[in-house]
């Protein structure tokens, strides 16, 4: 009897008994619990879009100082004396100029203003001014040279590092992450762009089989592709500037291997090397190739001409070689035509495709998620400012240029007066307003880089920053790049991915996941060669692939060999652990490959781990005690060696354990907590790891469609469209996510009775019956918020609208205040005036003076309010301000509520989604013997099909929370770390069942229940308890559509389409043949033709073309014949007797042949 037990223990001791749950269970073992408290430790120092923020504040402190030293002078070519100079670049406080005078602002007024929340670019710049030969040096500090825009909560905006005091006093929710812009008054974020790793070999199939070895390289100067691939058992290069395919022997000899014994030794001396190589070298010998000066000659022919440049011949010698030098593996520099390392370069190259020839597991995976880099809005702005920057700085040389080739200026000349500043400006907002990304100068175009942030809940708006955009289109039927992939585990989200065409494409990252920055590689090169890397100037062929060493590759360089790689790869992470060098940096020994690769460039992901030492954590207790009480935080793990950070290619090195109890001597890392695979939105859903796996997904896509709240200042916003629940509650089975995240302050959801039971036949294919009396009291009762803009414009000529006084007893004008705009909360329905509006009817021509802008004639455009027919609004709220034009710009947010009904969609958290069936009234509705009475039914045969065993865990959860007064978790694989309350009791947990059998109710969750018509018990037992339900967006008041008669467009005269235009429903091809397979011919004739478009036609039977009816004569006339003695009437559709008129517009006569009917 486990229940005696738990029942002697006191009300108090209970709190307590589960408060330290695992204590006495497992003393000895250093339990998993201590652990989650480095969770909220490490989302609280770094929020859930850090990466974003990272990227940001990484472009504004460095990034953006590496652009402008990058390009730092402008010098006149026809004075070169004369130059600019930009000494420094920083960005001030988000401001703007109203009236010369420079004003803070503050994210939420740039939204209500329709403005961009950016932050002026300020140089330094020393320059020389001069005319007439004087000459002098002048220094200025602080010139703007245009706008930068800011990302809210990086280190320039003014809400970094305030409290939450100070954001409200500011206007903004400290719940609201950050990381995405505001341009012209909307939200817009950069999402994160997924690509393949730059200046890595990656070896892959083509289309027709042939392996090829590519390497996409991109140095600050230059960006190219190198490939060399293998046909028929001969290797070539592939370049773009070159004609065809080359060779690969000539490209070594060109580049000075003139020997083929030292070629072979560099690939490997092993003979099925050699003899793979010996058709290449064969190939070579047969073009009569020996020297490097015969192979640059064949190569010189091989170039692509381009066609602009054939004037200056002397340039087209020794092209070969420049090619060579700059555009074949550009991420190899060469020094001092020093061209060894590109040898050993390819060399390594060859071998690899080798390898793979030999042995197929050698293939790299161009899924695998090491092998990718994520792009993060600093990257993608950095490109777009410097390429801005370079088109400024050649703008100013030309102004300055034209300038001084007059001969006569008097005034001195100044180069601070040149520089433009709206170019960078409008560039930047242009980009991101329309999320265009054309960047001609890194032949870059993307289109849809940025996105307007969805505000249709909490949750929607965090998904939709750690939202993460493929790089191919999504029309491709492949499976390879959306299948889940074994690497993605910690990194990105397995549930978190829309259904349908961008299936498995788009992605999203998991709750720990990070992504890292550029770090700087010169002082980690001279830290490896301090560890024994040795230089590849000092080795010789033969010894690049001695058995008993690994070669050293630093970010897709070849740094040198080591003889000792796994002692080299030991000493790079204790350093790391220490501190001495960055946290993000990945030493991963690659046996396969025999290379030791280490990386430090941005956007790999990579995620925290507990350091385990022989399968003990570093992590003790006392850790956990002091980091409780506020003396230790998240860094100080790092620094001191406890945590580190992975990325995918260094974890193929560890061992991981999910728990300390299952670490074996072999271990290397503990996770932290196993439910941080999963990403935010999926971790809303209480015990996904008993759900069918797709449900999961279904609950992340519509999770995000769930009303509820947005932000804590939802009241003051004026979004376009806002939906709002009137009485948002907490779930009683919650997650750890949904603390971690905030999810519990800003609910989107009602915790509802649920009566799994068949209830009047309303309740099939998942429609749930609802119980009006819970309607009455507000379940599901929800608020719709649009927001109505107009203008007051001034024109040309001086004139500008008006807003007149409304008429006294007119029907439609009775919303409107004596200042001609409606009143808040004044009761708006379908038609009603809520501006009373006049335009001037001549807007063009000159300036009129003050007289004659008096007598200006008006005509009315009073605005309409078009709402649903039948229903009420009220004007909610009226904003005035003016516009960037400085217009006055009227505002208005326009509130409807509306109780949920019949055709309204509903869904629990884990994809049970289902529409209202109908709604009955309560005294009708059964009842437990307790007196309960549901809220909801839901008919049972959603559960065998669906197995979302979840969604019965949560209503045993529930129920027990509410009988014992605690919130239960149900976190992801929680329940060994006791994040997840048990069904059942294992060791001294108080489980579920318990807890319902002890306040009275039967262990498995069923209740006694009576029917409410007839007052008799049931015959079965009816599982009954609170789940959480979620009312999703989709109504039924926006769907609703049917017409009789109504518009018609103006060119065929057949009715309108769409709901918006009160459109018609279309009978299509496929709905004409079931009429015509019926043979209901007079159907057919009504739908297609008299409702439709009926036209009454004269036609002549003598030519068979169309006539008119002359109104005067009353007779009908052919035009043709010119007299009306052969002229019938007849119908026919309107679009045919166009068509007839179109084909005879191009020459082409229809003629109708007429028949008596």
């Amino acid at each position: 009897m486990v229940v005696v037990q738990a029942d002697s223990l006191s009300e108090e001791n209970v709190v307590d008994h589960l408060i330290d749950k695992q204590k006495h269970a497992a003393a000895p073992v250093k339990s998993a619990v201590d652990k989650f408290q480095l969770l909220p430790e490490f989302l609280k120092g770094r929020g859930l879009v850090k990466q974003h923020l990272d990227s940001f504040n990484y472009f504004i402190n460095i990034g953006i100082k590496k652009i402008v030293r990058a390009n730092d002078r402008i010098v006149s070519t026809v004075d070169p004396s004369l130059y600019l100079r930009f000494t420094d670049v920083k960005i001030g406080k988000p401001s703007m100029v109203v009236d010369a005078i420079s004003e803070q602002i503050t994210p939420h007024m740039c939204r209500l203003s329709d403005t961009t929340y950016a932050a002026p670019i300020l140089v330094n710049i020393e320059y020389i001014s001069g005319s007439h030969g004087r000459k002098e040096k002048m220094i200025k500090n602080d010139v703007v040279i245009g706008r930068m825009p800011i990302m809210l909560r990086s280190c320039c905006c003014v809400l970094y590092g305030k409290n939450e005091a100070e954001l409200a006093r500011l206007g903004e929710c400290p719940l609201d992450p950050g990381g995405y812009f505001v341009v012209k008054g909307t939200e817009k974020v950069i999402l994160i762009q997924e690509q393949l790793s730059k200046n890595r070999i990656i070896i892959d199939n083509d289309k027709k089989g042939n392996i090829n070895a590519s390497v996409t390289s991109s140095t600050e100067a230059t960006k190219s592709k190198t490939v060399i691939l293998m046909e028929k058992e001969k290797m070539y290069l592939c370049l773009n500037q070159f004609a065809k395919k080359i060779p690969i022997m000539v490209v070594m000899k060109a580049m000075g291997m003139e020997s083929d014994q030292e070629v072979v030794q560099m690939v490997g001396r092993d003979p099925r090397y050699s003899a793979l190589l010996l058709p290449s070298i064969e190939e070579c010998a047969s073009h009569g190739v020996y020297t490097q000066q015969q192979a640059l000659e064949y190569l010189e022919a091989m170039v692509k001409r381009s066609t602009y440049s054939s004037s200056s011949t002397e340039k087209q010698e020794n092209r070969a070689l420049a090619i060579l030098r700059d555009v074949f593996i550009a991420n190899v520099p060469v020094r001092k035509n020093n061209f060894r390392p590109k040898c050993i370069y390819v060399a390594v190259m060859l071998r690899r495709m080798m390898e793979a020839l030999l042995n197929k597991d050698a293939m790299d995976d161009k899924d695998y998620v090491g092998n990718k880099r994520l792009e993060l809005s600093g990257q993608l702005i950095s490109l777009l400012f410097e390429d801005l920057f370079k088109t400024m700085i050649t703008e100013v040389q030309k102004t300055a240029d034209t300038l001084l080739v007059k001969q006569n200026r008097s005034s001195r000349f100044d180069f601070s007066q040149y520089i433009v500043r709206d170019s960078i400006t409008n560039g930047l907002e242009r980009a991101l307003s329309t999320g265009n990304w054309d960047v001609k100068r890194f032949r870059m175009n993307r289109k849809g880089v940025t996105q307007v942030l969805v505000r249709l809940s909490y949750m929607a708006s965090l998904g939709h920053m750690t939202r993460i955009s493929p790089q191919f289109e999504k029309s491709r039927k492949v499976s390879g790049p959306r299948a889940l992939q074994p690497s993605q585990w910690g990194m990105l989200c397995p549930c978190d991915t829309p259904e349908g065409e961008a299936c498995g494409l788009v992605k999203n990252l998991a709750l720990m996941t990070h992504v890292t920055t550029d770090e700087e590689e010169s002082p980690l090169i001279s830290l490896c060669k301090c560890l024994g890397v040795e230089d590849l100037e000092l080795l010789s062929g033969e010894e690049l692939h001695t058995p008993n060493s690994f070669l050293v590759i630093f970010n897709g360089l070849i740094l040198g060999k080591h003889r000792r790689p796994q002692q080299f790869a030991n000493a790079m992470r204790k350093l790391r652990r220490a501190g001495k060098i960055g946290e993000f940096v990945s030493v991963f020994v690659n046996e396969k490959q025999r290379a030791v690769y280490i990386a430090s460039d941005g956007g790999r992901v990579c995620r925290p781990l507990v350091i385990a030492d022989k399968g003990v954590s570093r992590i003790k207790e006392h850790h956990m005690r002091e980091l409780m009480d506020g003396a230790r935080t998240f860094d100080d793990f790092l620094h001191e060696g406890l945590i580190e950070y992975l990325d995918v290619n260094e974890e193929n090195n560890a061992l991981i354990a999910l728990y300390e109890w299952e670490a074996t001597p072999e271990t290397t890392h503990i996770e932290i907590e196993p439910f941080t695979i999963l990403g935010v939105v999926a971790g809303l859903i209480p015990y996904p790891h008993h759900n069918q796996s797709p449900r999961n997904t279904y609950q992340c896509a519509m999770g995000k469609q769930a009303m509820g709240n947005i932000a804590y200042n939802q009241a003051s916003r004026m979004d376009s469209l806002l939906y709002l629940l009137v009485y948002p509650q907490r779930p009683l089975l919650t997650t750890r996510t949904i603390e971690l995240v905030g999810y519990d302050k800003l609910g989107a959801g009602q915790n509802a009775t649920v009566a799994v039971m068949s209830y009047s036949g309303y309740d099939i294919e998942d429609a749930i019956v609802m119980n009006k009396a819970s309607l009455d009291r507000g379940f599901g009762r929800c608020i719709v918020l649009k927001k109505y803009t107009c203008t007051n414009q001034k024109y040309e000529n001086g004139a500008s609208d008006r807003i007149l006084r409304p008429r006294k007893n007119e029907e439609r004008e009775r919303v409107l205040d004596d200042d001609g705009l409606a009143a808040p909360g004044e009761i708006i329905r379908h038609g009603d005036i809520y501006i009373n509006k006049e335009s001037p009817i001549e807007t063009r021509g000159p300036l009129k003076s003050a007289a004659a802008l008096a007598d200006v004639k008006y005509r009315p455009c009073a605005q309409i309010f078009k709402g649903t027919e039948g229903e009420s609004c009220v004007v909610d709220r009226v904003a005035l301000c003016s516009d960037k034009n400085n217009n006055l710009c009227i505002k208005y947010k326009i509130r409807h509520t509306r109780r949920p009904e019949v055709g309204d969609k509903f869904s629990s958290r884990h994809g049970q989604k289902g529409v209202c069936g109908t709604i009955i009234q309560q005294e009708d509705f059964p009842f437990s013997e307790r007196g309960i009475c549901p809220d909801l039914i839901m008919n049972p045969h959603g559960f065998p099909s669906r197995m979302t065993v979840g969604k019965m865990i949560e209503l045993l959860g529930g129920k027990a929370g509410v009988s014992c007064g605690r919130f239960h978790y149900g976190s992801a694989f929680g329940e060994p770390s006791g994040h997840a309350d048990r069904v059942e009791a294992i060791r001294h947990f108080l489980s579920l069942i318990e807890t319902l059998v002890k306040h009275g109710f039967s262990y498995n969750g069923k209740d006694f229940i009576y029917s409410g018509i007839t007052g008799c018990p049931l015959q079965a037992y009816i599982f009954m308890g609170p789940i959480y339900y979620q009312k999703l967006k989709h109504m039924v008041l926006d769907k609703m559509h049917a017409r009789g008669s109504g518009p018609r467009v103006m060119l065929t005269r057949q009715p309108t389409d769409g709901r918006a235009r009160n459109g018609g429903l279309r009978v299509g091809e496929m709905e004409k043949d079931c009429l015509v397979a019926y043979g209901t011919s007079m159907l057919l004739y009504e739908r297609l033709m008299v409702s439709s478009d009926q036209f009454e036609a004269q036609v002549c039977r003598a030519c068979g073309l169309l006539g008119y009816y002359n109104q005067k004569l009353k007779a009908a006339m052919c035009t043709t014949c010119k007299n009306g003695d052969k002229v019938s009437t007849m119908k026919l559709p309107y679009a045919c007797k166009l068509l007839i008129q179109e084909l005879q517009s191009m020459n082409i006569v229809p003629r109708l042949k007429l028949a008596e009917a």
